[in-house]
C-alpha cells in the first residue's frame, strides 16, 4: 500500500511539473499620430484697467458768483458746450471801461498826428524850433502806445468776459455738479466739476520685465516691430464676458522700467463709440506676442507631466513606446503647441498613454490629430451677475 501511494505521489508531481506557463499578455493598444502642423501667432496675457485719455476738473477763469448751471449730472457733452455762467456784468462794465479808454486813446492819437504835421510844415519854413518838433512827435509816440495798451485792455476785458460761461474743453461726460447756484468761485481754485472722454479710451496695463525683454529681441529679429513704434493688436475681456469682444491698437510704452515692480507701463486705443467702456473697468486682454511661425500641434492630454518635466510618449520602428521630453507652448484650438523635441515625423501617442510601460512594445493604431476652433476659449471664466438684493411683483 505504502509502496503505491509513493507512486501515485511521483505520478501527480511529474505531472504538475509538466505543465507550460500562462502566454503573456498581448501590447496594449494605443492611438498614434504625428503632430499637425498650423501657421500660428502668440498671444500674451496681461490685466488691466481703462483710462480716460483727457481727464478734467473744471475750475473757473474768472471770480464771480455762479448765475446759471447748463447741464445735468453725468451728462454727455460736446466740446464748446456751455456748462455754467458766472455772473457776466462786471466783467461786460470793465469791458465798456476798456473800450472807452480805447476810444479816448484814438482820439489823443488823431490829434498829436495833427499837430505833429503841423509842426513839421512849420519847420520846413523854420517857423518852430527842432525842439519843438521832436516833442511834438513824442507826443504821437506816446499817444500811438497809449491806444495799443487800450486795444489791449479791450482784448483781456472780452476774454474775461468769455470765461464768465465755462464751456467743455472736448466732448466726454460729466460728474456730478461740486457747485449750486449763488455760489462765489474763484479764479483757478474752486472745482466746479470734473469731465472725462470717452471715445477713443485707453486701456492701461502693466508688463512684465521678461516679456519686454522676449518682445525686444523679437524686433530685432525682425519678427514683431516693438509695441513702442508699433501698433501691435491687442484684443480685452471684461470681466463678465466669455470672449474678447474689444479690440484695440498699442499707442504707448513707457521709457524706463519700474525698479521696485519689475515692469513697464504700457496703453492701447481701444474705440468706444457706444461709450459703453468706462473708465475704471477691469480687463483682460492678450496683446500680440509673436510673428507667425509654422508649430507643431498635439492634444493637450498627450503631454504629461513628469515632476517639473512635459513628456510624449513616441513610438518607433520595433513598436516600443519611448519617453520623450519637450518643451510646451500655448493652447490653440484645443491643442498644445510643442516647441521643441519632437520632429515632424515622430508618431505621438494620443490615446492610451495609461497603459503604456516606458521601453515596452505597445500594438499602434493610426489616428489623426484635429483642431477644434469653438475650443478656442477665453483664458479665464466670466464672473457671474450678482443678484439683486430684493424684488417685486409686477
Amino acid at each position: 500500500m505504502r509502496r503505491a501511494l509513493v507512486l501515485i505521489g511521483f505520478t501527480l508531481l511529474a505531472g504538475c511539473g509538466g505543465e507550460q506557463a500562462p502566454p503573456a499578455p498581448p501590447p496594449p493598444q494605443v492611438t498614434v499620430a504625428t503632430p499637425l502642423q498650423r501657421e500660428v501667432v502668440d498671444w500674451d496675457d496681461y490685466t488691466g484697467r481703462f483710462v480716460a485719455p483727457q481727464d478734467v476738473e473744471i475750475r473757473p477763469r474768472v471770480n464771480g458768483v455762479v448765475t446759471a448751471i447748463h447741464f445735468s449730472d453725468g451728462q454727455d457733452v460736446r466740446q464748446g458746450a456751455p456748462l455754467l455762467t458766472i455772473d457776466p456784468r462786471p466783467y461786460r462794465a470793465a469791458l465798456a471801461q476798456a473800450q472807452a479808454q480805447a476810444s479816448r486813446a484814438n482820439a489823443a492819437l488823431s490829434n498829436a498826428r495833427q499837430v505833429t504835421a503841423r509842426s513839421r510844415k512849420l519847420a520846413t519854413a523854420q517857423a518852430v524850433s527842432t525842439e519843438e518838433l521832436e516833442a511834438n512827435i513824442a507826443a504821437e509816440r506816446t499817444a500811438a502806445a497809449d491806444l495799443a495798451a487800450a486795444r489791449a485792455a479791450i482784448n483781456a476785458a472780452e476774454l474775461n468776459l468769455s470765461f464768465t460761461t465755462v464751456r467743455a474743453p472736448f466732448s466726454g461726460r460729466m460728474s456730478d455738479r461740486r457747485v449750486s447756484i449763488g455760489d462765489s468761485v474763484a479764479d483757478g481754485q474752486t472745482v466746479l466739476t470734473r469731465i472725462v472722454s470717452l471715445d477713443p479710451i485707453w486701456f492701461q496695463f502693466e508688463g512684465a520685465e521678461a516679456f519686454y525683454l522676449k518682445n525686444l529681441r523679437q524686433d530685432k529679429r525682425g519678427e514683431r516691430g516693438s509695441s513702442r513704434n508699433t501698433p501691435n493688436p491687442i484684443q480685452i475681456q471684461l470681466a463678465d464676458e466669455t470672449e474678447y469682444r474689444w479690440s484695440g491698437r498699442m499707442e504707448f510704452l513707457d521709457n524706463a522700467v519700474d525698479p521696485n515692480s519689475g515692469t513697464i507701463r504700457a496703453h492701447a486705443v481701444v474705440q468706444n463709440p457706444t461709450r459703453f467702456l468706462t473708465p475704471g473697468m477691469f480687463g483682460r486682454a492678450r496683446l500680440l506676442g509673436s510673428g507667425t511661425y509654422k508649430a507643431m500641434l498635439i492634444p493637450d492630454e498627450a503631454a504629461v507631466t513628469d515632476q517639473t518635466r512635459r513628456l510624449v510618449y513616441v513610438v518607433g520602428k520595433d513598436n516600443k513606446a519611448a519617453p520623450r521630453p519637450v518643451e510646451v507652448g500655448a493652447m490653440v484650438e484645443g491643442l498644445r503647441i510643442v516647441r521643441d523635441g519632437l520632429a515632424p515625423t515622430d508618431l505621438v501617442v494620443i490615446t492610451g498613454m495609461g497603459r503604456i510601460q516606458p521601453g515596452a512594445p505597445v500594438s499602434p493604431v493610426k489616428g489623426v490629430i484635429k483642431a477644434d476652433p469653438t475650443r478656442q476659449a477665453a483664458p479665464t471664466a466670466a464672473t457671474r451677475e450678482p443678484a439683486s438684493g430684493q424684488a417685486t411683483i409686477r
